[in-house]
């Protein structure tokens, strides 16, 4: 019997191809022959899954920008229970929040391969609305951590949060960019003094 694909298993295998070519080799070279190759596929079968080169471009980038939200999802539950422990809670936005630091290979990997994303999309429109999808993405999150943080009354009394979501997100998009001149290490620390300061003491 001819073997069966599940066609949406095969996209992301091809999607993994994509980002491995990007973080080898840049953007420009991965066209389809060369992510075909990379997947050990005829880039016929390619053809099979994607109408073009732009369609397999915008579904890779897509398909990024899902993986991490779902390990960031996977955290929240917990992180807004409001029977977990303030030390617990603050563990855990440290963690949810370093999982858009490229603090480790994988994650490393991720930030390089979005950043090539993100630069072509300055002249690809069909790129840019991925980029303003996972912004948008980004900074939503961020609000519900710090109204979690509310909730319980682990923040300052007098925090705007429409500022501080903003100054958070912008920080975190700042160590993504500096993660290649900025040691895991500085960036953990630098995450978690900005926390620091958003904190109501402990009494």
């Amino acid at each position: 019997m001819p073997k069966i694909v599940d066609p949406t298993a095969r996209r992301l295998e091809i999607a993994e191809a994509v980002f491995r070519v990007i973080q080898r080799d840049g953007l420009a070279q991965a066209s389809l022959r060369s992510v075909a190759d990379e997947a050990g596929l005829a880039t016929g079968s390619v053809r099979h899954y994607f109408r073009g080169h732009d369609e397999l471009i915008v579904f890779a980038m897509r398909a990024l920008g899902d993986r991490v939200e779902a390990r960031l999802l996977r955290r929240l539950p917990e992180l807004l229970d409001p029977a977990t422990p303030r030390s617990r809670r603050q563990e855990l936005t440290e963690a949810l929040l370093s999982e858009v630091l490229p603090l480790t290979e994988q994650t490393r990997a991720e930030t390089d391969v979005w950043l090539a994303f993100s630069a072509a999309a300055k002249s690809r429109p069909d790129l840019a609305g991925e980029v303003a999808r996972t912004h948008a993405g980004v900074r939503a999150l961020v609000r519900r951590v710090l109204e979690g943080a509310r909730g319980a009354g682990g923040l300052l009394d007098d925090l705007d949060l429409d500022v501080e979501t903003e100054r958070l997100a912008a920080l975190l998009d700042g160590l993504a960019m500096a993660g290649g001149r900025t040691s895991p290490e500085l960036m953990r620390a630098v995450l978690g003094r900005h926390l620091e300061t958003l904190r109501r003491p402990d009494r």
